[in-house]
């Protein structure tokens, strides 16, 4: 048993997942674009999906732009179709698939009585369903390389729950259920199956919320470490969940949160 040797840069720093392809749903904005970008930096291939074609080609350009290889796919994670057609395109382009992060999420906050079917259907939708079937067809494509990664992103959400965000808090507790039990069938085939719940960090996602001075200090009065989050907290777990370091790493749920959730 050994250790192998990591691959370096001309600067002397590790690339821990040169020569892997990656998919990253949601990757135009926020955590999903933080960790595209930590990706690229690390050696591998990124293909970015999402809605908007205009975010996703910034974060090809700096991925280009910085010497790596990437691609924007234009896809809903909610519809079967779009996901059939982001794995394929993925693998045309870059002959592989090794690394799956499932980061595309919505969040809608409404009381419970003023949240809605169609709000609570979008949110399942598109968090929860939608990482469930990215992974059902991205694992065919890990199952032709002998091993693959696979990483949901939840909440903390999911594991304390919040007021004025019942499906948000459904969807996340779903992931993270979910999570193990995909790990438990598929770990004999090599594939690992973890999960990272984010704390508070400021993204597009919440900005409607943070952008609130009680609530933004609320948020900072209960965090350990005094301060939200920023997307760069959780690109390294997620570097390290993809990288073959996490090899015996499985079923887990990883939080990065400032120490919230340990009071």
């Amino acid at each position: 048993m050994g250790y192998s040797i990591q691959i370096l840069t001309k600067r002397g720093t590790a690339v821990r997942l040169k020569n892997k392809v990656a998919l990253v749903t949601g990757g135009g904005t926020g955590i999903g674009k933080a960790i595209a970008l930590a990706f690229a930096r690390e050696g591998a291939k990124v293909a970015l999906t999402g809605r908007r074609m205009d975010k996703l080609g910034e974060v090809v350009n700096e991925i280009k732009k910085n010497g790596g290889k990437a691609l924007a796919i234009s896809a809903d994670v909610s519809k079967i179709k779009d996901v059939d057609r982001m794995v394929t395109e993925t693998v045309k382009k870059f002959k592989k698939l090794d690394i799956l992060v499932n980061c595309a999420g919505v969040l809608f906050s409404a009381d419970l009585a003023h949240h809605t079917e169609k709000l609570w259907d979008e949110t399942i939708d598109i968090n929860l369903k939608g990482s469930f079937l990215a992974t059902q067809r991205a694992v065919p494509e890990m199952l032709k390389q002998g091993k693959g990664k696979v990483i949901h992103i939840a909440s903390i959400a999911g594991q304390i729950g919040f007021p004025n965000s019942v499906a948000y808090c459904a969807s996340k507790g779903g992931i993270m259920g979910m999570t193990k039990a995909m790990a438990m069938e598929l770990a004999p085939k090599k594939i690992n199956v973890n999960c990272i719940a984010p704390g508070d960090v400021a993204t597009p996602l919440n900005e409607h919320l943070l952008v609130k001075p009680k609530y933004l200090k609320s948020r900072v009065d209960n965090t350990p470490y005094g301060r939200v989050g920023q997307v760069q907290d959780i690109a390294p777990g997620a570097v390290y969940l993809a990288s073959d370091e996490s090899d015996f790493t499985n079923g887990i749920t990883l939080t990065i949160d400032g120490g919230l959730i340990i009071q």
